[in-house]
Parts: C-alpha cells; sequence; structure tokens
C-alpha cells in the first residue's frame, strides 16, 4: 500500500530540504524507505533523516564488511560516522549525524529486506 499523498508530499518536501544535491538515485531509495507504512506514525522530516543515515550507512559505507569482519553493530557504526557525514556534506546535507547522538534503531534491512543490522 502506497503512501497518502499528504504523506508523500512531506517525505518529499522534507527529503529536499535535508539532502538539496544528493542524487536521483539515492534520494528515490530513501524517500522509499522514509515512505515505508511502519514509519507513518513519525514526522516526515524524522522519517527522512532515519532512511536516509540508514541507506548511507550501507550503501556509502563500510558498514556491512565491519560487521561481516565481526564488529559489533555499536563500533562498526562508530568507525563509519566520519563516511556518512562525508556523503551527507557531499550532498550540501543540512544535518550531520553527530557521534554521540543515538539516530535510532532503523536500519535499511529492516524495511527493504537488505542485510540486517
Amino acid at each position: 500500500m502506497k503512501a497518502p499523498t499528504t504523506r508523500r508530499r512531506a517525505v518529499d518536501k522534507a527529503l529536499t530540504a535535508l539532502l538539496p544535491q544528493a542524487p536521483y538515485s539515492d534520494t528515490e531509495a530513501i524517500r522509499t524507505l522514509a515512505n515505508d507504512r511502519k514509519l507513518r506514525s513519525l514526522p516526515a522530516s524524522v522519517t527522512v533523516w532515519l532512511a536516509t543515515v540508514a541507506h548511507v550507512r550501507h550503501v556509502h559505507s563500510d558498514y556491512d564488511q565491519l560487521l561481516a569482519e565481526g564488529y559489533d553493530r555499536d563500533a562498526a557504526r562508530f568507525f563509519v560516522v566520519d563516511q556518512i557525514n562525508d556523503v551527507l556534506t557531499h550532498w550540501r546535507a543540512t544535518r550531520l549525524l553527530d557521534p554521540d547522538e543515538d539516530e535510532g534503531e532503523f536500519t535499511a534491512g529492516t524495511i527493504d529486506g537488505g542485510p540486517p543490522d
């Protein structure tokens, strides 16, 4: 089931505000994650942020490789913060990942069947 039009518009607006220079293929993947019905109880800006961090972590960092090498989830997340922030900076993101802030338990694997944490 697709997200209601009002929700899709809110997600689109939040995505444009957060990532003005992100490539289309990445914004489409993030939009899909953010529009998941499991996340509809959260504000669009929150779901876009969580979806963005999860997408960048799994697609544009060494996170999954670190997990495969035996690092635990928290350690792997710690080691990829700079990679994530580099991507966000390149995309002219209006927010960066704070290594001391818990960005939530949302991961790409919990939504799209990708690699679980």
